[in-house]
């Protein structure tokens, strides 16, 4: 692949980047089956040491339903959990634009998909969702054991497309772990916006194709 001032990789978040997603969605829906209000299962389960779990891969699904149907005292069985937990992702005009970007860059650079996500979501998204088709690898956080912001899944994402972290450009929603990429040496740029984001890429010379346009 040709290179521009050595760059070889581009890596993309998922979340909030190239499909959005709302946690409230599923939070009232459960609230329907449970003594708990939608905010309280918000608070108390969606931004949980228990969802950094099911993200590292340190349950599996079974396990983290019981856990869930303890903890919001859910009157829900597995299967109807399921569409429930799932159904919160959406595509927007953002995430169409951005995923024009990444196409128009696939055939000049190594694509790449990481993501702090569990299973479930990952399966689903797999499923319904027709967003991973252009990137050579796809990392989720359960596969790899860590998640964002931790150094060791930015080390294994490198690993994985075999890029060194001065060859990688990375681009996330979260400033926290643009921060953490860039300490590890990888050019890093704060998702806020498709044209943002582009111009971030010209200004490290990222080519784009000549029919390229958002």
């Amino acid at each position: 692949m040709s290179t521009t001032r050595g760059y070889k990789a581009i890596i993309f978040d998922l979340g909030n980047v190239l499909i959005d997603f709302d946690h409230t969605i599923a939070a009232k829906r459960i609230s329907q089956f449970s003594d708990k209000s939608s905010q309280q299962i918000y608070n108390l389960f969606f931004d949980s040491p228990l969802t950094s779990l099911f993200e590292e891969g340190k349950i599996p699904p079974e396990d983290f339903f019981i856990k869930v149907k303890e903890k919001l005292n859910l009157k829900l069985d597995y299967e109807k959990f399921l569409p429930i937990w799932n159904e919160i992702f959406f595509i927007s005009s953002k995430n169409q634009a951005v995923y024009s970007l990444a196409k128009s860059l696939k055939d000049k650079y190594t694509l790449a998909v990481l993501s702090n996500i569990n299973v479930l979501h990952f399966n689903y998204l797999k499923e319904q969702f027709p967003v991973f088709d252009i990137f050579y690898r796809v990392i989720p956080s359960f596969e790899v054991g860590f998640i964002k912001p931790h150094p060791l899944i930015y080390k294994k994402a490198l690993e994985k497309i075999g890029a060194q972290a001065k060859e990688t450009v990375y681009t996330d929603d979260r400033l926290e772990l643009v921060e953490k990429a860039q300490d590890l040496g990888i050019k890093s740029f704060h998702f806020q916006n498709p044209d943002k984001l582009k111009n971030d890429f010209l200004s490290i010379g990222i080519n784009f194709d000549k029919e390229y346009a958002i």
